[in-house]
């Protein structure tokens, strides 16, 4: 494992081209594009202002950058350095921008989310979709990037439109029995939408394309309800995560719950392997004591149980077993976690000067060389699965990795669930 020379970074604004050959990073109002390999700079555009958001085209030839509090979003090209594109929401704001599929129009949504502008490169056309509503995820694209599921409120009842990307026509609107909406994600296959209700109702509702109601589940009533909503790699199993610290797993034949994931504080199960994170004293000199002195190792055969804290651990889950693996105990919160696309593998994070790092062969913690203290807030992976980028408050490096030969994209083999603290 080899770390690259530290960079200047500013919001957290650093991310790989979907293509993988270009690093895109923000610092105030300069965005500054650099080649994965050499990291050396390709591009050095300036912006009007600090920039908050950026997002690259799907085809990597495009990055926008928003600036929210201006109602600005400025458009560069890789190709033609020299073009660019600007566009002003004027009085109406702006407090979201994204790339549709194609990567040749631009959704903003203005402030009060009174709004979404559909704003075209190529033709410089601009349409116009009113009542989107503010809620946890509101936008979905299918993965073939045909079609966009929007939520929508209107006279206090929830909706959904479904539109044709390539011409922004409206295919279907239907409404929703929701009290009040929360979030919709289409599955990976894009033949069902899954909506899901406000934490104060558990309502997990599968649509299909046309607007046909396939299902509806509720786990339990009066009392919190839904968390997260997560689709697997197959479209065949949605989870969702409740608020009573239980993860269901439904199946896409039935759309009934197949087994749910407890997250309880103590571990009694022999099979289930525990790791957890220990400070390691650094070697004392002959005479020298350390105070207060630590703690002995305890014996495998010394205790059957482990306890932890929640915002401290990850569970990681054998979906073909539907069975817990491993647990990973960390010493500090959790920031972020995310799997490697190419083989079972999980990066971690905690804010602290380390990255950790989890396969079925084991588990390893890596100290971020460098001056001062390089604390990780924040992880993405290179779509080869070979970098991963560390990103900290004012700071960010890559990490490269060794790749397993043969190695394969992610299925329904694993599950990681836990507990972030932004």
């Amino acid at each position: 494992m080899n770390f690259s020379e530290v960079f200047k970074l500013s919001g957290l604004l650093c991310k790989f081209s979907p293509d993988g050959k270009y690093l895109a990073s923000c610092v105030q109002y300069r965005l500054v594009v650099r080649d994965v390999n050499t990291l050396q700079i390709l591009q050095l555009y300036t912006c009007l202002d600090q920039i908050q958001h950026i997002e690259w085209s799907a085809d990597s030839l495009f990055i926008l950058c928003a600036m929210y509090k201006r109602g600005l979003v400025q458009v560069w090209s890789l190709e033609q350095p020299e073009w660019h594109c600007r566009i002003d929401e004027g009085s109406a704001g702006l407090v979201a921008s994204c790339w549709s599929p194609d990567g040749r129009h631009i959704l903003n949504t203005t402030e009060f989310h009174l709004r979404i502008t559909v704003w075209s490169l190529c033709t410089k056309s601009v349409s116009y979709i009113k009542y989107p509503k503010a809620c946890q995820q509101g936008i979905t694209f299918t993965r073939d990037g045909r079609y966009m599921a929007l939520a929508e409120r209107r006279d206090c009842k929830d909706y959904v439109s479904v539109f044709v990307c390539s011409d922004w026509q409206l295919l279907r609107h239907f409404d929703t029995d929701t009290q009040d909406l929360a979030g919709i994600e289409w599955a990976p296959n894009g033949c069902v939408l899954a909506v899901w209700d406000t934490c104060l109702e558990y309502k997990v509702l599968l649509y299909s394309l046309d607007g046909r109601l396939l299902s509806a589940y509720c786990a339990y009533e009066w009392s919190l309800g839904i968390k997260s909503v997560a689709w697997s790699p197959s479209s065949q199993f949605l989870a969702v995560g409740s608020y009573d610290g239980k993860v269901r797993i439904l199946n896409h034949v039935t759309w009934k719950m197949i087994t749910d994931f407890e997250h309880p504080a103590t571990i009694t199960n022999p099979k289930i392997v525990v790791y957890k994170e220990a400070e390691k004293s650094p070697r004392l000199a002959l005479g020298s004591l350390a105070f207060p002195p630590p703690r002995a190792a305890a014996s495998p055969l010394a205790s059957t149980e482990s306890k932890y804290n929640v915002p401290n651990a990850i569970w990681i889950w054998d979906i073909q077993k539907l069975r817990l693996f491993v647990v990973l105990e960390q010493l500090s919160p959790v920031r972020s976690f995310q799997w490697d696309p190419q083989q079972p593998r999980l990066a971690i994070c905690t804010g602290g000067s380390k990255v950790y790092l989890w396969s079925p062969a084991g588990c390893v913690s890596v100290q971020v060389p460098g001056e001062g203290d390089f604390q990780v807030l924040s992880l993405c992976w290179h779509l080869n699965g070979d970098s991963l980028a560390l990103l900290s408050k004012d700071h960010f490096c890559l990490c490269f990795l060794e790749t397993e030969a043969g190695s394969v994209q992610p299925s329904d083999s694993w599950a990681a669930t836990g507990r972030t603290c932004a």
